[in-house]
């Protein structure tokens, strides 16, 4: 039986594929413990740099949650399913590595979320997103809403959350759900040029700003000033930092090694 999950290792980059094609890619039981186990491979793997999560053949990212594993649910079993969700997506969510979505398809439930919890998102220009589980009679399991409110505010995660409705690449775009929008047949090729260009980037700068980010949207302005500075300071320590400024006064490529 084919694995629901593949990665690929090339250059530093982890290419994470949702291997469900025949499904639309939906969320199974399966495919989140896998799922849980390449995030750890991510975050103890050094050779991995940086993250590319997409789903198999061109109709779906994620389609959304199994829909006959939820029927067979109780309430003991459903809370269970969220919060084994919620922990593996979060452990993506706060990777030192930066990960981006690359939606190829529909993006719908917990694969809107799956995308939600990544740092970036491109979107090809026939991928669809929603949060339709109040169709189902049921709401959002994985973050929907916590992270949709967040990246695109209240009043419009709302009327998503309450409508089910799904909306285009496009207007996902123009409220803020994803960040780039690419003809589908350039879709990998987008993020891996956009991935490329970060991690030519200091990796512990980087690891700093998405740390900082993720912890000072949960906090108030003044201790997310502090924690910056407290970032800048640490950096202004490593031989990252040390190069990077002479490099700039040298006019040269920088050399980053993460120390």
């Amino acid at each position: 039986m084919p694995t629901t999950l593949l990665f690929e290792l090339s250059d530093g980059i982890a290419r994470v594929t949702i291997n469900r094609p025949d499904k639309l890619n939906a969320l199974n039981a399966t495919v989140i413990s896998e799922l849980g186990d390449a995030v750890t491979r991510i975050e103890t793997d050094a050779a991995v740099r940086g993250v590319i999560l997409t789903g198999a053949g061109s109709k779906a990212f994620v389609a959304g949650a199994d829909i006959s594993e939820l029927a067979e649910q109780g309430p003991i079993e459903g809370k269970a399913r969220s919060m084994a969700g919620q922990l593996v997506f979060r452990r993506l969510e706060r990777s030192g590595k930066p990960v981006i979505a690359a939606v190829n398809g529909f993006a719908l439930g917990g694969g809107c979320e799956l995308a939600m919890a990544c740092h970036i998102r491109v979107a090809a220009e026939h991928a669809r997103f929603g949060q339709p589980e109040v169709k189902l009679g049921i709401g959002p399991g994985y973050g929907g809403t916590a992270r949709l409110p967040r990246l695109v505010g209240r009043g419009r995660a709302l009327e998503l959350l309450l409508t089910g409705a799904m909306i285009d690449a496009a207007e996902a775009f123009r409220i803020g759900l994803v960040n780039r929008v690419v003809p589908a047949d350039r879709l990998l090729a987008e993020a891996e040029a956009l991935l490329g260009t970060i991690l030519e980037n200091g990796p512990l700068a980087i690891r700093a700003c998405l740390e900082a980010v993720d912890a000072g949207l949960e906090t108030s302005l003044d201790q997310a000033l502090l924690l910056e500075a407290n970032h800048f300071g640490l950096l202004s320590a490593t031989e990252d930092m040390r190069e990077g400024t002479r490099a700039f006064t040298e006019k040269r490529k920088a050399v980053f090694k993460g120390v």
